[in-house]
């Protein structure tokens, strides 16, 4: 499972992240809004988990935002407001579920558990593309010219970023951080052997759009095709 975490309290933050860590959860941690609504988008988490009281936006707004912007991964919000007007406002601003604090983390796993096995229920478009590769993030099938190409988890995770951020240099921090959920690893010349491997699987899609960036990362891109 991989869960964006918004937390603007240090302390809390890190110890949910390693809390969540130790249960085997990937985890990305992020302290704003704004930092919160462009990990979002990225669309490579199964759940997220967001407080209702950050900088600048309020989870309430950033939970409506994103739903606004068709991101429809399951939000799981945390709050201390007890008020029943404010769980309905989270509710319908998009949330999945809303969980009060002070929580056990074992019902804060429960949750998340719970709203990931519900899925992504919103009628938004589940299939990325770029030329003749496709994605389904719904279904976990990659196509090339239509025709299956089966990916290992890591290799599906690496195109999906990818395909995201087409025309954008991706660099291997990035990578590091939102495929393999690590923020200092792995080694390059690891995810190097993963591109190289997938490059291959995507035939000659991989080769003609699939480019390195001299002292960067990769690029999927049309224009040295």
């Amino acid at each position: 499972m991989r869960v964006l975490v918004v937390e603007d309290d240090p302390a809390t933050r890190d110890l949910l992240e390693r809390h969540l860590r130790e249960e085997g959860v990937q985890v990305e941690a992020v302290a704003d809004s704004q930092s919160a609504e462009a990990s979002a988008a990225t669309g490579v988490f199964d759940a997220i988990v967001l407080d209702v009281v950050l900088p600048g936006h309020d989870g309430f707004q950033v939970c409506r935002r994103l739903r606004t912007r068709n991101i429809d991964t399951p939000i799981l919000l945390l709050t201390g407001r007890l008020a029943l007007d404010d769980r309905v406002r989270g509710l319908d601003a998009g949330a999945d579920d809303y969980l009060m604090k002070p929580y056990a983390l074992e019902e804060l796993l429960a949750r998340l558990r719970a709203v990931t096995r519900r899925g992504r229920s919103r009628q938004f478009s589940a299939v990325l593309s770029y030329g003749p590769v496709e994605l389904d993030q719904r279904d976990k099938v990659v196509k090339v010219n239509g025709e299956v190409v089966v990916l290992t988890v890591t290799e599906f995770r690496l195109l999906e970023y990818l395909l995201m951020r087409a025309e954008k240099p991706v660099t291997r921090d990035e990578l590091a951080r939102h495929v393999w959920g690590q923020a200092s690893g792995p080694p390059s010349n690891v995810i190097d052997v993963y591109v190289s491997y997938l490059r291959k699987k995507l035939g000659p899609a991989g080769l003609s759009h699939l480019r390195t960036v001299r002292n960067v990362g990769y690029t999927l891109t049309g224009r040295y095709a």
